[in-house]
């Protein structure tokens, strides 16, 4: 046998042709006395069900067979407590099950594949058989009617009900046509039946239920069970609607953003400019460590990229300013070394002499190991030219093992240049510290403002000015 070959041609042939509506209320003497049975696991099945079983073929192949060999093609499913219906045994069947008839077996990849349709509640009585295929002798108990008015009133709160749950998921409507199309709403118990049938209730609960034979009883029951599964309905739906109040606009237009570049990944166009700028800045992000302020300012600028236009020079000066906020080393900074017979050695190590300036450096250290750090403090190194002060510099960087960078300030006449340029100018560029911040590559470097005396003034601003507020700890 292959696969997607029918299980038997007797049971197919019988299955295509054409059956008559299910009746739920059959006369115990036309259902067979002794019935092959089937396990099923997580919830048991009613009767009032019409749906496809799903089995793996080894362990089930024989009992098809079996089936498929009988005149009235009718199984028992039966729950089993155990999680894998293969693993079954007499002893983990419940007592109450659902014959059904057999329509429509296939087997397809190891699988096998039938339509069950429900017909009424079954009842165990003595295994015949207890290896696959079970077969054992069983009975059909009826229902325990009750009050004609009580199951009245409880049949209009179950169907009122179920009209409240069919606006809130679609499947509850697919459900319903189906259900009006085979059966009468009007019986209590096969309505209640159904009702139970749509719940997602634990499978414990279920069966309960298919073993309620007072239908009163039994309508109580799935009452309960519908309500809840409304009020979670209802709940889902309110935290969808909040959920939607909440997108913004520019929310959507994102997730239609992804859409279109998943789409255009799928047909093998090459993104666009601003596409392209979006993911690199967001790349360089995930690696950065950034304040709440910093993200908010570059959230806010990646969505003003977004819905730029890229020939537009705003589009230029956004894309510029975003390049330098995600190349700058956020969160990343050196740690500081502040061993003082580590700090002598590499001084006389970079220097002979200059015990005075390097006695001046141990007790700036010193200060800095007692507080735990030496951030924001600044130190003025005075002499003529070539005396070794940019040395004596990176010597301190080295010190500390710290990045270093060094700039000149001399004849420097603009303000711009420490404070950098306005964005409003094509071409603006951030200040000096900036710069030396990210070619350091970390956060907190060793930074040398070199012959700071001799820097300038003019109609342009003062730079002398702008570096008290830089260089204000």
């Amino acid at each position: 046998m292959t696969d997607h070959d029918p299980i038997d041609a007797e049971l197919v042939n019988e299955s295509a042709a054409e059956q008559p509506r299910s009746e739920l209320a059959l006369p115990s003497a036309s259902l067979p006395n002794t019935l092959y049975l089937l396990p099923v696991t997580e919830r048991p099945f009613f009767p009032a069900q019409g749906v496809p079983v799903l089995m793996n073929d080894e362990p089930w192949m024989d009992t098809v067979k079996a089936i498929g060999a009988t005149e009235h093609h009718m199984v028992g499913l039966v729950m089993t407590d155990k999680t894998d219906a293969d693993l079954a045994t007499p002893a983990d069947f419940a007592q109450i099950g659902t014959i059904v008839r057999m329509h429509h077996p296939v087997r397809n990849s190891g699988k096998l594949q039938f339509i069950a349709e429900g017909l009424r509640r079954v009842r165990i009585v003595e295994w015949l058989s207890e290896q696959p295929p079970f077969l054992a002798r069983v009975e059909y108990p009826d229902d325990v009617l009750g009050n004609e008015d009580e199951l009245r009133a409880y049949a209009i709160a179950i169907i009122n009900t179920l009209k409240e749950l069919v606006p809130l998921n679609p499947l509850y409507s697919e459900e319903l046509k189906f259900f009006l199309n085979r059966f009468n709403p009007n019986e209590p118990s096969t309505l209640t039946d159904f009702a139970a049938s749509l719940t997602t209730a634990p499978g414990r609960d279920l069966q309960e239920v298919l073993e309620t034979f007072p239908v009163l009883d039994r309508m109580k029951q799935v009452l309960i069970l519908i309500r809840k599964e409304l009020e979670v309905a209802k709940l889902q739906t309110q935290i969808r609607e909040k959920v939607e109040e909440k997108m913004t606009d520019q929310q959507r237009k994102f997730f239609l953003r992804e859409q279109l570049k998943t789409i255009q990944q799928e047909l093998g166009i090459a993104k666009d400019d601003r596409s392209a700028d979006l993911d690199r800045f967001q790349e360089r992000l995930e690696t950065l460590t950034l304040n709440d302020s910093a993200r908010t300012r570059i959230d806010e600028e990646m969505q003003k990229l977004s819905i730029l236009e890229s020939g537009s020079p705003e589009y230029t000066v956004t894309r510029n300013y975003l390049d330098w906020l995600t190349c700058l080393p956020w969160g990343k900074h050196s740690t500081d070394n502040l061993d003082l017979k580590h700090a002598r050695t590499v001084l006389d190590a970079d220097h002979d002499g200059l015990e005075d300036v390097k006695d001046r450096i141990i007790e700036f250290l010193a200060v800095g190991s007692l507080k735990g750090e030496v951030a924001g403090s600044i130190l003025l190194l005075v002499g003529p030219p070539g005396v070794g002060k940019t040395s004596i510099g990176r010597s301190i960087a080295n010190t500390l093992g710290r990045k270093f960078y060094r700039f000149s300030v001399g004849g420097m006449r603009d303000e711009a240049e420490i404070k950098g340029h306005r964005r409003t100018y094509i071409g603006a560029m951030p200040g000096k510290f900036i710069h030396a911040i990210k070619e350091a590559g970390v956060a907190n470097p060793v930074i040398m403002l070199d012959e700071i005396d001799k820097i300038g003034a003019s109609y342009q601003g003062d730079p002398a000015s702008a570096l008290l507020e830089v260089l204000d700890p």
